[in-house]
Order: structure tokens, then C-alpha cells, then sequence
């Protein structure tokens, strides 16, 4: 269900650019609909400035895109807009870092075309791009346009923002945390069955050492220490609430599980 703006500006065709930047503010501010806010807002502001055909147009970090809104008076004003994002706009900004630009074409019918970027501080996340027929110019219109782009490009970061924030390193060791318990349990689970059959049947040979010569009886304490080490680990991983790495050997890092830690508190 529409917001109840939305649904105003959208049966009104309301044109008041005041209208428009309100529209996106309040979209913005409140969380939802925001495609569908910046799709009217989008229609209104082509009304308001006499745009043919205009698209807004969002990508990620690998410039693949993510959301495309257009409006449109007609399909042959649609394809010469998607024809100018495609085959101009878009390979301007991969080759040349274009950021945004007024350009007017010659002809029977004059046309007139802009792209103004979508930003959050130096990164360009998107775009918004227009076109105009007739001898009526867009440049003048470039201070609306350019508030515009602005408050689009702020609503859609502040939304996005949330996904978008790097990771705190209180996160980050919370989760690593996290991840080394799971494996922790996953190595008790897999490790102690077995470990607890191999200590019993070695200290029930050793019940009987009286029985067995020295060197068997020795290689069978070995057994059982070793047996006991591996125990040892499995559970130092299991109380592991400060993780570190040290140096292994060229280079690799492992989890340091000495236990020195937990000895010198």
C-alpha cells in the first residue's frame, strides 16, 4: 500500500517543487516506499521542468545495477533516453569519470539531456538523467535539478546506510568470537568421541602395567599424555574469550591456544 503522499502527488500530478523535496524527505525520514516516493517525485519534477523522459539509476561497488526508475511521456522518448544512459552517459562516466553534464543536441527538434550523480561523500552510487525537447533549455533548471539529485542521494544513503557501514572492530571480534566457539564445538563433538575410547582403552592397559613390560607400559603413558594434550585443546578453544594469532611459519598466522592467557590470570 502507498504512502498516503505518495498516492497525493501521483492522483494530483501536483508539480510544486516544494512538494517534490517533500515528498523525498518524508519518504526518506520514514524508512519504506522510497521507490516508489522517488518514482512520483521523479514524474513530478519531469512535469515540473518539461523532461520527456527521466531515470534514476542506482549500482553497487562493482558498478552493477541495483535499481532503475524511469517515467516516460512516450516510448521513442523512453528508447532516446536509454540509448543516451547506454551509448553515452554510462561510458563517460566508466572511461572518463563523468560526474554530471548538460548537453544539447541539433536537429528538427532540439533536444536536451543532463546526468547528475548520486553521491555519499566521494562515492557516486547512482545517477539521475533527463530529457528535454524543444527550445526550452534544462541548464536553467539546473539548481532544482541539482537539489533534487542531492536529496535523492541522501535518502537513498541514509536508508542504505544501516548495510552499508563498516563493521566495528568490537563487531568484528565479536564475530570471530563467534566463529571459533562453533568450530570449538565442532571439534569436541568429532574429536572426543573418539579421544575418549583411545584414553580408556590405554588406561585400562595401564591398570594392568605390572603385567606389561616397561617399554610397552611407557609407550602407552605416551599414548595417554598425548591423548590427554589433544583433550586440552579442545577445551582451551572452548573458553577462548580473547582470540590472538601468532606467528606459524612464512608468513602464516594460527590461532594462538597455548593457554598462557588463562595461566597468567
Amino acid at each position: 500500500m502507498l504512502d498516503p503522499l505518495v498516492q497525493y502527488v501521483m492522483n494530483e500530478k501536483n508539480s510544486n517543487r516544494f512538494e517534490i523535496l517533500r515528498l523525498l524527505a518524508v519518504a526518506g525520514s520514514q524508512g519504506d516506499q522510497l521507490n516508489e516516493a522517488a518514482r512520483a517525485a521523479l514524474e513530478m519534477a519531469a512535469h515540473s521542468v518539461g523532461l520527456v523522459a527521466a531515470a534514476i539509476h542506482l549500482w553497487d561497488d562493482d558498478s552493477k545495477g541495483t535499481v532503475s526508475l524511469s517515467y516516460a511521456e512516450n516510448e521513442p522518448a523512453q528508447e532516446q533516453l536509454v540509448s543516451l544512459e547506454e551509448g553515452l552517459f554510462d561510458n563517460l562516466r566508466q572511461e572518463r569519470q563523468l560526474l554530471s553534464a548538460y548537453m544539447s543536441f541539433g536537429g528538427e527538434r532540439p533536444r536536451h539531456s543532463f546526468t547528475l550523480p548520486l553521491r555519499q561523500g566521494n562515492k557516486v552510487f547512482g545517477a539521475v538523467i533527463g530529457l528535454q525537447e524543444g527550445d526550452r533549455t534544462i541548464v536553467s533548471e539546473d539548481t532544482f535539478l541539482e537539489a533534487l539529485s542531492a536529496l535523492l542521494a541522501l535518502t537513498y544513503a541514509a536508508q542504505g546506510a544501516a548495510a552499508s557501514i563498516p563493521a566495528t572492530q568490537d563487531l568484528v571480534d565479536k564475530e570471530r568470537l563467534a566463529a571459533i566457539i562453533e568450530t570449538a564445538v565442532a571439534v569436541n563433538h568429532e574429536v572426543n568421541n573418539p579421544l575418549t575410547a583411545i584414553l580408556g582403552n590405554v588406561q585400562l592397559l595401564l591398570m594392568k602395567s605390572e603385567e606389561l613390560d616397561a617399554p610397552l607400559a611407557e609407550k602407552l603413558r605416551t599414548i595417554e599424555a598425548s591423548a590427554m594434550k589433544i583433550r586440552d585443546v579442545t577445551q582451551r578453544l572452548m573458553r577462548m574469550t580473547n582470540p590472538k594469532t601468532v606467528e606459524y611459519t612464512n608468513g602464516t598466522k594460527m590461532l594462538d591456544i597455548s593457554g598462557d592467557d588463562e595461566e597468567s590470570e
